[in-house]
């Protein structure tokens, strides 16, 4: 079992996963997410390429819609 941190939190996986395989779990929409790993903005391009590992430290920002603002 792999430990590492989420948002602050620790998470544990039974296995190792990338990135996407992770966001994909969690059904997580890549089109609204930015990953931040160990203190690096993890572009979308390479999430398929990082493998987490033991200790990392993630923070996934969700970007969530609104209603339209008045004026």
């Amino acid at each position: 079992m792999m430990k590492f941190v989420l948002n602050g939190k620790e998470e544990f996986l039974l296995k190792s996963l990338t990135i996407s395989e992770f966001l994909m779990a969690k059904n997580w929409e890549p089109e609204r997410i930015v990953v931040e790993l160990n203190r690096e903005i993890i572009p979308k391009e390479v999430w398929a390429d990082i493998v987490l590992k033991e200790d990392d430290k993630m923070e996934v920002l969700r970007f969530v819609g609104g209603g339209r603002l008045h004026g």
